[in-house]
């Protein structure tokens, strides 16, 4: 098999996660070229990248929500409800601002239980669960700054972490080598851990890429986290949001595809009965995943305040879609069973990248909404197609 050969199989076997990469450069491309290049900026990026934590953060615990064919549609309130309780914490209790989100972490993660007790020893549908959750944690919302209204936090730790980026180690021309510092040493993580991987499958007889198509995936990857990193350091470098987001998506990737737990989700997705019948407990799986979810959600909370350095009445609205869009553009199947971190991410990428390349070409609002809608149905019915061809 020759070069050309190999990598036209390769895209069409990866055709479903490969394809929201091409469509996120794609629109990268388009909007840099109709914004005369504004849309890469230093500072647009950095903006960007911050503007989807939050919401990428949702989406990494909607992914294995839907991988087990449930879905959560409360994650946007609890998010604003438990953004509004860290503020309440810090302004009116005192509490040191990790204590704080330690706090609404362990109450985001009972909730989480909450629900998975309704779904799994119930047998209640997770829509209905989650949507009773979404008005009942709307009205707690509202509770909550029914007092105060909008809570303003002066914290400047706290703020930090929406807003603020890691320390400089010097200027270089002009760019922040910490930033610097950090993309190179994820390109030498990469380059090292494929390389494991490629040792590991040859030992045990698995299918590897030739040398050539190696190499030459690294190299393309390796160029787009240069290419990111040289940009960030062109303004203020790397932001406290992507350095949580990126811990989030390691931690989560780990879990879903090097361990037993992982193995134990995508059966469940794929056949609920099959993997009772194998030994799993598909009720101990939908509680860690519904409790992992409303956690996040309480992560994506303080996120979203932290960057706005206030808790309003309005936070949550419309985030469980935002992180249900992400999922499925990203190659999440709505029939369970498939998809992955690193795609949902992606995913995530390509909507916050739409509005924020629309919002700087001075599109119509309502013409926005129009185009992200047309963008999920694009991907759902690309889903739906790439499945039956794989039956």
């Amino acid at each position: 098999m020759n070069f050309f050969q190999e990598a036209g199989m390769l895209l069409k076997k990866n055709i479903r996660e490969y394809g929201m990469y091409i469509a996120l450069a794609v629109i990268m491309l388009v909007f840099t070229i109709n914004t005369d290049g504004l849309f890469m900026s230093s500072r647009n990026l950095s903006d960007l990248i911050n503007m989807t934590g939050y919401v990428a953060v949702l989406a990494v615990g909607m992914t294995l929500v839907i991988v087990i064919r449930h879905i959560d549609l409360s994650v946007g309130f609890v998010a604003g409800f438990l953004g509004a309780v860290v503020a309440l914490f810090l302004t009116k209790f005192g509490l040191p601002v990790w204590l704080a989100i330690v706090a609404v972490l362990v109450i985001g993660a009972i909730i989480g239980l909450i629900n998975a007790f309704f779904v799994a020893n119930l047998g209640i549908p997770s829509f209905v669960v989650s949507l009773a959750g979404m008005l009942i944690f709307k009205g707690f919302l509202l509770m909550s700054l029914v007092e105060t209204g909008t809570i303003i936090i002066s914290d400047e730790n706290f703020k930090a972490i929406g807003n603020g980026y890691i320390p400089s180690l010097g200027n270089w021309n002009g760019l922040h080598v910490s930033t610097l510092i950090v993309g190179a040493l994820s390109i030498i993580l990469l380059i090292w851990s494929d390389f494991t991987k490629r040792k590991v499958n040859i030992t045990y007889g698995f299918e590897v890429l030739s040398v050539p198509m190696q190499v030459l995936k690294l190299v393309f990857i390796s160029g787009i986290i240069g290419y990111i990193s040289y940009i960030l350091a062109g303004y203020q470098g790397i932001s406290w949001t992507a350095v949580i987001m990126l811990i989030v998506v390691i931690i989560y990737h780990f879990i879903s595809t090097r361990t037993p737990l992982g193995r134990h989700i995508y059966a469940v997705g794929g056949n609920p009965e099959a993997a009772e019948l194998s030994g799993i407990s598909v009720k101990k799986v939908t509680y860690i995943v519904f409790g992992s979810m409303s956690m996040l959600a309480a992560l994506s909370g303080v996120l979203f305040t932290a960057r706005l350095a206030s808790a309003s009445p309005q936070a949550g609205t419309m985030f469980e879609l935002d992180a249900i869009a992400a999922a499925y553009v990203g190659g999440v199947s709505a029939a369970g069973g498939v998809g992955k971190i690193t795609g949902t991410i992606i995913g995530a990428f390509v909507m916050a990248s739409l509005t924020s390349g629309m919002n700087l070409m001075g599109i119509d609002i309502s013409y926005q909404y129009i185009i992200r809608g047309a963008v999920l149905v694009l991907a759902v019915v690309f889903d739906v197609i790439t499945r039956n061809k794989g039956k």
